[in-house]
């Protein structure tokens, strides 16, 4: 047995020993899709309380992945606040339309944290390296009854990857 394995076979065990009862399991995350989400420039609204604020318009894209295919409709935009220490939240509204047809409303609130060069150079719609910012959003969906209305009846976290002219956010089922 590894160092490590040991090292975390002696804390439960003495946990256990002690009365205290074992953490729960950790939730599991499943990939779902991803969505290339292409962008317009962005709107400078100027600082608002203390933030810069930015509205950026969606223009269309596409989704592909093992549990939803087709593209996101044009309209909706991201509507950002990036305060002056690096965090950005973000807040998405737009719609997807389905291989077979059915319209998806997507709410997708997140943030965004860098350090204020990185923070800057994204806003500037430079590319940076993922490793070097956290994007994170947990999106939400409305659907009408059908084959596509699991994705009402679960939660999701997501992924997202600044690039120039386009966002990706690759969705992932929390189980």
């Amino acid at each position: 047995m590894s160092n490590s394995l040991s090292m975390a076979a002696a804390l439960l065990a003495s946990s256990a020993a002690a009365g205290e009862p074992a953490p729960p399991p950790a939730p599991q995350l499943e990939y779902a899709f991803s969505a290339q989400i292409t962008l317009d420039p962005p709107l400078e609204m100027g600082s608002v309380d203390g933030a810069r604020r930015r509205y950026i318009g969606i223009t269309g894209g596409t989704i592909t992945g093992p549990m939803l295919q087709g593209t996101v409709l044009p309209g909706g935009g991201d509507w950002q606040s990036i305060e002056p220490d690096g965090l950005t939240h973000v807040e998405a509204h737009y719609a997807l339309k389905a291989a077979d047809g059915t319209v998806i409303e997507i709410s997708n609130p997140g943030v965004r944290v860098a350090s204020p060069e990185v923070s800057e150079k994204l806003a500037r719609g430079v590319e940076v390296d993922p490793s070097a910012y956290y994007f994170r959003t947990t999106p939400r969906f409305t659907v009408k009854p059908g084959p596509h209305d699991w994705l009402t009846r679960h939660a999701f976290v997501a992924r997202g990857i600044r690039l120039p002219h386009e966002v990706r956010i690759d969705v992932f089922v929390v189980r």
